[in-house]
């Protein structure tokens, strides 16, 4: 028997609350399959399953708030006979349940809804996300209009409504009228944002608590680079087009191969080198706060293959339906803050993670080579690094790569 957990989704999460189960005891599951919906401070996640078998017992509900490392489920090798009992099955603390609303389950994962003064036949799908939210911002989600499957309710979809009122209800000064200068006073955080802020500190506090940061930084001359991405785009679709972010990602990984001591984690007191670079990309969330879900196998991915999927996770970040593998599985972490103006990041290491690389804008800047000065568009990178695990020789090798893998941006 095979003991399915609640996991820990992040170095500052301690609990979750599972929402749904998208299986059932008898069901037959396969290592990648996402049996379990879990909501954490960071939004919903969709949770996958490592072994292969069958679901035998389920000992926890929709609904129920439990630690980390709780047994959420047993799965059997197939041909094993099911249990005749419940196993005594550990539990890491008491289970808060936090009551589900009645109604029949449609598809796992979503709430069905009566609209009100409408017959019982007339239901609307909800996400659990998408109905705290819409509470929080007083949205009636009998006007919101769902575009996740089946026409369900999303977290995107009560951001747009919420954006719509706000549009309606703005006035519209007349000929005579002066316009009132907008108030300065921000509206009050949510519920989420007060959990993302506070998750974030966590995992923030433990870095500077427990990692010995050391921080190098190199410009680079991206003329190569950006007279290649525009050559590339001018002979691709508008849909197929690269972005820079993409062609950095790309060359960190390259760099990763010839100073692999950066990517991995430091974990009982020792670095624990990863062959798989998985990088996780800092985005940030429309409601405030950012998460930082992993690009698998980014060293074996074309520059298309690695767009598609860049594209892919920012639309599932933001409707909220990320994989537990993407939030858990990270080798190491880029951010680039360059579409908000920044020039330099000096960033924080997420733990277990041993590096983190920053990119701020790319300006133009003067460049001495050979003997003659230019003006060229430059690139600042940083790196943040675990002391602990490697020095400052072996950060410069890896920003001498990076810079180096830029400069032949055709070859990545």
């Amino acid at each position: 028997m095979a003991e399915f957990r609640m996991p820990s989704l992040g170095a500052d999460m301690k609990a979750g609350t599972l929402v749904a189960w998208r299986v059932k005891p008898g069901d037959r599951v396969k290592r990648g399959d996402i049996i379990a919906e879990v909501e954490t401070e960071k939004g919903l996640v969709e949770v996958e399953v490592f072994e292969e078998g069958v679901v035998d017992q389920i000992f926890v509900q929709s609904g129920e708030k439990v630690p980390v490392g709780t047994v959420l489920a047993m799965i059997r090798p197939e041909g094993m006979p099911a249990a005749s009992a419940p196993p005594e099955v550990p539990q890491a603390a008491v289970k808060e349940h936090v009551p589900a609303e009645a109604g029949p389950e449609v598809k796992p994962g979503l709430e069905v809804s009566h609209l009100p003064g409408q017959p019982p036949e007339r239901r609307i799908r909800v996400s659990p996300l998408a109905r705290k939210l819409a509470a929080e911002l007083g949205i009636d989600l009998s006007t919101v209009q769902g575009t996740g499957p089946m026409g369900a309710i999303e977290r995107a979809d009560v951001e747009r409504a919420a954006a719509k009122r706000l549009a309606e209800k703005a006035p519209t000064p007349s000929v005579s009228e002066k316009p009132v200068p907008p108030t300065m006073e921000k509206p009050a955080a949510t519920e989420f944002q007060i959990g993302m802020r506070r998750a974030i500190a966590a995992a923030m506090s433990r870095s500077n608590r427990e990692i010995p940061h050391y921080y190098l930084e190199t410009r680079i001359d991206m003329s190569r680079a950006l007279r290649w991405l525009e050559a590339e785009n001018q002979r691709r679709s508008i849909k197929e087009r690269l972005l820079p972010a993409v062609l950095l990602i790309k060359a960190v990984a390259r760099a990763l191969g010839e100073v692999p001591e950066l990517n991995g984690y430091w974990i009982d007191d020792r670095l624990q080198p990863q062959e798989a670079i998985h990088i996780g990309f800092a985005i940030s969330l429309r409601q405030g706060g950012l998460v930082v879900p992993a690009i698998h196998h980014v060293d074996l991915k074309s520059l298309d293959e690695l767009m598609e999927a860049l594209r892919d996770l920012i639309t599932r970040v933001r409707a909220g339906r990320l994989r537990s593998s993407e939030m858990t599985d990270a080798t190491i972490t880029v951010t680039n803050l360059g579409d908000l103006g920044v020039e330099k990041v000096f960033g924080v290491i997420y733990p277990p993670q041993v590096a983190l690389v920053g990119f701020g804008k790319i300006t133009e800047q003067p460049w001495a080579e050979n003997g003659m000065i230019g003006i060229r568009p430059v690139l600042t990178a940083t790196l943040a690094a675990d002391h602990r695990a490697t020095d400052g020789h072996q950060g410069g090798r890896f920003l001498e790569a990076l810079n180096r893998y830029l400069q032949e941006a055709a070859k990545l």
